[in-house]
C-alpha cells in the first residue's frame, strides 16, 4: 500500500476540499463543532440533568470524551458510506481499495488532531482546579489509548462498508446504532454513576474503558480498569482481524455492486 501513498493523498485533498467547499468558515468548523457540541453536553448534562462529573470542572469534563467520541463515531460513519461516495473513482481505475478507507481515516484525524489541540488548551486553563491529577508515566499511554479506538473504529468501519455495499439501506441503521452506543459508553457521565452490580457488564462495552482510562490519565480521577482495558484490546483486534477479512473476501466485488 506504501506504493499508492500518492492516491491516499489525493483522495484525502479531495475529501478536504470536498468538506469545505463553498464554506464561510472553511475549517474553522472543526474547532466551533468541538466547543459548540461540548457546550450543548455541558448545558444538558451538566446543568439541565446535572449529573456528576467527578469534581472535573463540566465543561472539560464533556470535552474529554465528546472530542474522543466524535473521532469514533465520526470514522465509523464516513467508512460505512466510504465506497459509494467514491463509486466513479472505483469504477475507472484498479487501485488496492483499502487505499479508500485508509484516506477517510487519515482526513478525519487531522480533524481530530485541530479539536484535540482545542482540548489541550481548555486542558490547560482548568488544570489548577483538578486537585486530584499529577503528572505521571500514566500520559505516555494517552497515544495507546487512541490507537486503540482508531483501530476498532477502522475494524468497524470496514465490516459496515463491506454491508452498505451490497444492502445500501443498512446505511440508515448506522447513524442510530452509533447514538445508542453513545449513550452505553461514558461519554456524558463517569463510570462511577454506573450501579455497581452492572459495572463489570457496563465495562464489557470495548468503548467504556477507553474513555475511562482517558479521563483517569487527563483528570486523575478514578482508576484505570486494567483488566476491561485489557479485554477491550482483544475485542479491538477480533474486530480489525474480521473487518479486514470481511474486506478481504468482498473487494473484488465492490465495482459491481456500485
Amino acid at each position: 500500500m506504501l506504493s499508492y501513498r500518492g492516491l491516499i493523498w489525493m483522495l484525502v485533498k479531495r475529501d478536504w476540499k470536498t468538506m469545505y467547499a463553498q464554506t464561510i468558515l472553511g475549517p474553522l468548523w472543526i474547532v466551533i463543532t468541538a466547543i459548540l457540541s461540548s457546550s450543548v453536553l455541558t448545558l444538558v448534562f451538566g446543568k439541565v440533568a446535572d449529573l456528576s462529573t467527578d469534581g472535573v470542572p463540566q465543561f472539560l469534563f464533556y470535552m474529554a470524551g465528546n472530542i474522543l467520541w466524535m473521532d469514533f463515531s465520526a470514522c465509523i460513519s464516513k467508512l460505512s458510506g466510504t465506497f459509494l461516495s467514491h463509486a466513479n473513482l472505483m469504477g475507472k481505475v484498479y487501485f488496492p481499495r483499502i487505499c479508500v478507507p485508509v484516506a477517510g481515516i487519515i482526513t478525519r484525524q487531522i480533524q481530530f488532531l485541530i479539536q484535540f489541540l482545542v482540548f489541550l488548551c481548555v486542558w490547560f486553563y482548568y488544570r489548577n482546579d483538578l486537585e486530584f491529577w499529577q503528572m505521571s508515566s500514566r500520559m505516555l499511554f494517552i497515544p495507546v489509548l487512541f490507537l486503540e479506538l482508531l483501530l476498532l473504529a477502522f475494524g468497524c468501519g470496514l465490516i459496515l462498508t463491506s454491508i452498505t455495499v451490497k444492502y445500501r439501506d443498512f446505511s440508515v441503521l448506522v447513524s442510530f446504532v452509533i447514538q445508542i452506543w453513545m449513550y452505553l459508553s461514558p461519554v456524558v457521565y463517569p463510570v462511577s454513576q454506573v450501579p455497581v452490580k452492572l459495572r463489570t457488564l457496563f465495562l464489557c462495552n470495548p468503548v467504556a474503558p477507553v474513555l475511562e482510562t482517558w479521563r483517569a490519565i487527563w483528570f486523575g480521577t478514578g482508576s484505570i480498569p486494567w483488566r476491561a482495558l485489557a479485554l477491550s484490546m482483544i475485542v479491538t483486534m477480533i474486530v480489525l482481524g474480521i473487518g479486514l477479512s470481511v474486506f478481504q473476501k468482498t473487494q473484488r466485488a465492490f465495482a459491481d455492486r456500485i
